[in-house]
């Protein structure tokens, strides 16, 4: 993911995460408001995040209370 590059659109609330140049040739939905972006042979070349700032918040939420949680055990 060397050649990857990330654009977010705040207007729109949505994460793009480009990971290769390849054109899209098809799209999988991997939950609600997150799309996988796949080249001819199947490959993800970039992932699309809709409603991204509340996905964001509530995964590094998420993560500091398993964390937190891990800490106190």
């Amino acid at each position: 993911m060397n050649n990857g590059k990330m654009r977010y659109f705040e207007k729109e609330d949505i994460l793009h995460i480009n990971i290769s140049d390849e054109p899209e040739a098809g799209t999988v939905e991997i939950m609600p408001n997150i799309t996988a972006e796949l080249n001819e042979a199947g490959e993800l070349i970039g992932i699309e995040i809709v409603q991204a700032s509340s996905f964001i918040r509530d995964v590094i939420i998420e993560s500091a209370q398993a964390k937190i949680l891990n800490l106190a055990s």
